[in-house]
């Protein structure tokens, strides 16, 4: 099943503890999806990202082949922060989309809080080893204090 990691998950480290037989595929985005901190966590200290189809955004991220066995440690992870699995349509780099699964809050609401900079400094960290876009790089620096 492929996956498309824009959490913690996207951290090589992180993905493998969790999805051990999980393998790099491709960079890709969601189109028509905004990147949002919809929950703030106490254990990270600020707000954590989900993912929310909105038209004119876009959210990068990369895309792994996951073993059907191991989607419920993926689960089990992201529903530790209390997401939940969704199914989405990704687009690698030359324009063909995949049917993907992510993880994403339910919808609570307008609540926007401050993104952790620590969560986010591990998404920066996986999204430079994943050779993930400069600008959209650039932008999640901005959330690392």
């Amino acid at each position: 099943m492929l996956y498309f990691a824009y959490t913690t998950l996207i951290d090589p480290r992180h993905m493998e503890k969790a999805a051990p037989n999980a393998s790099f595929e491709f960079v890709a985005h969601l189109p028509e999806t905004k990147l949002i901190f919809p929950v703030k966590d106490g254990q990270w200290k600020g707000g954590l990202p989900s993912v929310l189809p909105e038209s004119g955004n876009t959210v990068w991220g990369a895309i792994f082949d996951v073993p059907t066995k191991e989607l419920k440690a993926l689960d089990e992870v992201e529903a530790a922060e209390g997401r939940v699995r969704v199914k989405r349509s990704a687009m690698d780099r030359a324009g063909k989309r995949h049917d993907v699964v992510t993880h994403a809050f339910e919808p609570n609401g307008n609540k926007k809080y401050k993104p952790s900079s620590q969560y986010m400094s591990v998404v920066v960290k996986g999204g430079r080893h994943w050779s993930l876009p400069a600008g959209w790089i650039a932008g999640l620096e901005e959330y690392v204090v």
